[in-house]
């Protein structure tokens, strides 16, 4: 037991949740440990980062309602905290229960697993616990190194992305037995995020059973993170994920031994199709894989042009004007920089002109190799003056003022939104910067697939898609990288033709709705003839689709306030 009077310190709400301490609701301790332990009254418990001793008090009840008396409770129970003011804490909160715990003060992460030379540490029964939440930007030096060695000897290389989280949950598996169980609170990045993937692997090869809880409502009064419940066991692999529903941790007391939904797992990638009902995954996954196809068989998503420096090399009417440069010599059209211009199904020439007109950047600097005119040469001294040159894609290309300009694209695709990614058709013909990704449909594709697929990407599978191949940054936006872009499912050719047939006759209407933000409205519609008409969707059916897109993207903007990047 850890002993001593030292003076406890108050820790401030930022040194809290700096160290991402964010503590265990009773009822979630409560069930981790009851699953944990497992009817087992002889099963040795740890928690890795025991905070307040919430999971401590929780296993100690479970092991006393199965007979054990306090000292050997005191045997079984082990915690470990690197912080010694929160360790004492933990103690006090035991002594209050009626209990005790071994309590060690350590860097969980210096402490070598069971079997490791000159380790004295015996493997346990069960690990539970919540690791500490700290992301990547706070989860440096000293502390990321230890941690990603850790992770790497139970063959888990970890990106310097990784929260510290990550580590943790694979370096608290090594002190189990070979039966024995992990029982943990962990972020919802879990099933979601890039970096998050060698853990996801890990999962499948390392236990024999895996199961989640999926909350609907936030658990933690003091942070803004989706979390899920993580329980699994035993060793050897495995295929396929048991899955629990719940709306908060209140629901936890009556989930019963087969009220779960066992779910077949993506070879690679995030897992974050598993916040959907068994009933809207089945009807997706169907849906795409009979009648839809990925983005890249009708053109593959590229980067548009990046300049290092928009807000020099994008120019405006007025600037041209005043420098004479020359459109196709020493300029071309583009379209302004972001995409609020982009509210409807294209952009026209009129479009452009309106937008030119209103002050915003038209053009872009890209002179002829050979051109020395006076007009460019007094524009390219401004550049310096304003350190243009300096700037790092500036600096690393051959010439400095004329960056790579990228083909014009068929297609828009706006890739950042904080509602769904778009498809534009680019009827003005004119370039592109890299605020948003261009798309050349390959030379065979029928003229009518440019305009169709503007308007009947607009539907409920395409739009869960989105939220299932994209990733959240903060503020809740959607972001889609060109490969994730590229898997996006989209109406194959046979079912864009037959839907358009009907929807192209509604195009100039459903347009005026998307421009005036009804896009709800445009939504219901596709749905309706893509989905009902020609693929034979239910309305049931339909409307799951269409509730699933909007919990998905509740939970990403739900998010928004407490996070700054999701990678």
């Amino acid at each position: 037991m850890l002993g001593g009077d030292a003076l406890v310190q108050v820790e401030t709400a930022a040194e809290h949740k700096l160290r991402g301490a964010f503590f265990t609701p009773p009822e979630i301790a409560e069930y981790l440990a009851r699953w944990a332990i497992g009817r087992n009254p002889e099963a040795s418990v740890l928690d890795p980062t025991c905070g307040d001793g919430v999971f401590l008090v929780s296993a100690s009840r479970e092991l006393s309602r199965l007979g054990r008396n306090g000292r050997e409770i005191t045997r079984q129970v082990q915690g470990v905290d690197i912080h010694e003011p929160t360790l004492r804490r933990a103690a006090e909160v035991l002594g209050d229960a009626g209990y005790s715990a071994s309590l060690v003060r350590s860097d969980f992460f210096a402490l070598g697993p069971p079997g490791e030379l000159f380790d004295a540490h015996v493997a346990v029964d069960a690990v539970i616990g919540n690791p500490p939440f700290v992301r990547y930007q706070h989860h440096v030096g000293a502390a990321r190194r230890i941690s990603a060695e850790a992770a790497l000897r139970q063959g888990v290389r970890l990106s310097g992305l990784a929260s510290s989280w990550a580590a943790l949950l694979v370096h608290a598996s090594a002190f189990l037995k070979p039966s024995g169980r992990l029982a943990m609170v962990v972020p919802a990045e879990l099933l979601t995020v890039g970096y998050a993937e060698p853990v996801r692997q890990w999962l499948r090869r390392r236990f024999s059973s895996v199961k989640l809880v999926v909350f609907e409502r936030l658990q933690f009064d003091d942070a803004l993170e989706n979390v899920v419940l993580l329980l699994a066991q035993g060793t050897g692999g495995c295929d396929a994920f048991s899955i629990y529903y719940v709306e908060d941790a209140k629901d936890l007391l009556d989930i019963q031994p087969f009220d779960e939904a066992a779910v077949a797992l993506a070879q690679t990638g995030k897992w974050t199709d598993l916040f959907l009902s068994v009933a809207v995954r089945q009807t997706y996954r169907e849906t795409v894989r009979t009648s839809f196809v990925s983005l890249a068989e009708y053109g593959s998503p590229e980067l548009g042009t990046v300049t290092g420096a928009n807000s020099y090399f994008a120019i405006t009417e007025a600037t041209r004007a005043q420098f004479g440069l020359e459109p196709g010599r020493q300029v071309v059209e583009i379209s302004p920089p972001g995409t609020r211009h982009l509210d409807g199904l294209s952009f026209t020439r009129a479009d452009w002109e309106r937008v030119a007109k209103s002050g915003e950047p038209v053009w872009l600097l890209h002179p002829q190799p050979d051109d020395y005119s006076e007009g460019l040469q007094r524009y390219l001294a401004v550049g310096e003056t304003l350190g243009v040159p300096n700037a790092y894609k500036c600096r690393v290309r051959p010439t400095w003022y004329r960056p790579p300009l990228v083909p014009v694209p068929d297609l828009f695709f706006t890739y950042m939104s904080h509602r769904y990614p778009r498809l534009v058709a680019n009827m003005a013909r004119v370039a592109i910067l890299n605020s948003m990704h261009g798309i050349r449909l390959r030379s065979e594709t029928p003229a009518f697939v440019r305009s169709a697929l503007t308007l009947l990407t607009l539907n409920s599978v395409t739009m869960l898609g989105a939220e299932l191949h994209g990733r959240s940054y903060g503020g809740g936006i959607l972001k889609m990288e060109p490969s994730e872009a590229a898997r996006l499912p989209v109406p194959d050719l046979e079912t864009l033709h037959a839907a358009w047939r009907e929807l192209g006759r509604d195009k100039a209407r459903l347009d005026r709705q998307l421009k005036d933000g009804r896009w709800t409205s445009v939504v219901a519609r596709v749905d309706e003839v893509l989905l009902g008409q020609v693929l034979s969707i239910g309305p049931e059916p339909r409307q799951l689709l269409h509730e699933a897109v909007q919990v998905l993207r509740s939970r990403r903007l739900g998010r928004a306030t407490s996070r700054s990047s999701d990678v």
